[in-house]
């Protein structure tokens, strides 16, 4: 039955809860009895929340008993990256230089999941300070690649991402501030959301770019990544009946989102192309200069901020970082005020033509990533080989980032290998809505 368990996704949990077929405690217990057996708990759970978790499921047991529950998810143990603060309970980012921080209250997206029902069942390995793509960390922890282990796992929602696949998880919750969401999702065979900047609350959760950071969820489906962001956000969850791309129009950055990509991956997304169209959808290639200027602004963008962040902390005790991480913040440095304001402006004014240009279309579609998940020990070994590859890791997931746009990342049959849609600035309802529609069709 366990095993069952652990490839139902979280809404399929939830709805057997509900029929009676699933107790949240035997669910709870069975999750934490998977993790303890598996020979990588320790890279993928930085710590286990155990006693919180089954006090949550003795309570999630009663409401279902007594049909008073809070959500589908009420009942459903999922994971929680290391800088969503929870109380009682450290609270470190993936970093040494944040070794031994507790807070003394759960962050507001944790705090309202909670109050829905969902239970915590501990906190998960990620990047230092969550800044890069690739997921590896020699300082705390390096989670396996779900699929292949000896691959990298994708970031920095590393462990979120493989406590998922792995089945330690019904769902694992992240954070996306360049593609950290949907780089781990894609990598990992999952779905995975980026929201909106601004749509939840970034309270209780350690920072990054506070202009770009975002909470998202990791999952098994569309249906689970709308259920998830319903309940962190105290918000109804998107209508996702009866679906279609029927008629729906996509755009394809095809100069900036398939440039550099490896072969595996331009074969699948245009599989996916074929199957859209052969669904009824429109898709046309549009020119996108204002995403190409805008990746000319990235490097001050989320340097600069990085470091005003976190600079002076790192300065202190620079030895106990990685290297490659710890040489991404201290290039804010060369940033002046004026600079960076100045990035800015014209940012914004990109994002204004990107809007424009894109209008008339439901979704702008393209490959989640160019490549294929490196080996993570040479990562590690090799600084050359980390920096070149974490940018270009980066740089499909960073057009959304850059856009203001939401974004999911929907799995295909081929491993490792994610397909992403764009949708309009706080339009995850009709995101998730055309998402739903999408994702058998990139299964195929």
């Amino acid at each position: 039955m366990s095993e069952t368990w652990t490839k139902m996704t979280a809404s399929d949990l939830g709805r057997a809860i509900d029929r009676g077929k699933i107790d949240p405690v035997d669910l709870t217990d069975m999750f934490f009895a998977e993790i303890k057996a598996n020979a990588f708990r320790d890279t993928i759970y930085a710590r286990l929340t155990e006693t919180r978790a089954k006090a949550e499921a003795e309570a999630a047991s009663k409401r279902a008993s007594d049909k008073t529950r809070r959500s589908l998810l009420d009942g459903i143990p999922i994971s929680w990256k290391d800088l969503f603060d929870t109380a009682g309970t450290a609270t470190e980012s993936g970093s040494a230089l944040l070794k031994g921080r507790t807070p003394d209250r759960d962050a507001v997206v944790l705090e309202n999941a909670s109050h829905k029902g969902l239970i915590c069942l501990g906190k998960t390995h990620q990047t230092e300070l969550a800044f890069s793509g690739l997921g590896v960390n020699p300082v705390t922890a390096t989670p396996p690649n779900s699929v292949s282990h000896e691959l990298a796992p994708g970031g920095s929602s590393s462990g979120a991402a493989v406590s998922t696949a792995l089945g330690l998880a019904a769902a694992g919750i992240g954070s996306d501030t360049g593609g950290s969401v949907r780089i781990p999702s894609a990598w990992n065979n999952l779905v995975g959301l980026k929201t909106t900047s601004g749509l939840l609350s970034l309270e209780g959760v350690v920072p990054l770019c506070a202009k770009f950071d975002t909470v998202g969820p990791l999952c098994r489906s569309v249906e689970d990544a709308s259920q998830l962001l319903a309940a962190m956000g105290g918000l109804p969850p998107a209508d996702l009946k009866n679906p279609t791309v029927k008629g729906k129009r996509f755009a394809i950055p095809r100069a900036v989102g398939l440039e550099n990509c490896e072969d595996p991956i331009i074969a699948a997304f245009e599989n996916a192309v074929d199957a859209l169209r052969k669904a009824g959808a429109l898709i046309e290639d549009i020119d996108t200069p204002e995403v190409a200027g805008a990746f000319e602004l990235a490097p001050c963008l989320f340097t600069a901020e990085a470091y005003a962040t976190w600079g002076e902390t790192i300065e202190k005790n620079p030895d106990v970082m990685f290297e490659g991480v710890r040489n991404r913040f201290l290039s804010g440095k060369q940033y002046s005020a004026a600079e960076y304001i100045r990035a800015w402006h014209q940012l914004d004014a990109y994002r204004d033509q990107f809007a424009k240009r894109t209008a008339s279309f439901d979704a702008v579609l393209l490959p989640t990533c160019a490549m294929i998940p490196p080996n993570a020990i040479r990562l590690i070994d090799d600084a050359d080989y980390f920096q070149t590859y974490n940018l270009e890791a980066l740089k499909k997931t960073r057009i959304g980032n850059l856009m203001g746009s939401c974004g999911l990342t929907l799995p295909t049959s081929t491993d490792h290998v994610g397909i992403s849609i764009l949708g309009k600035p706080f339009g995850e309802n009709a995101l998730l809505r055309l998402g739903a529609a999408v994702e058998p069709l990139f299964r195929q």
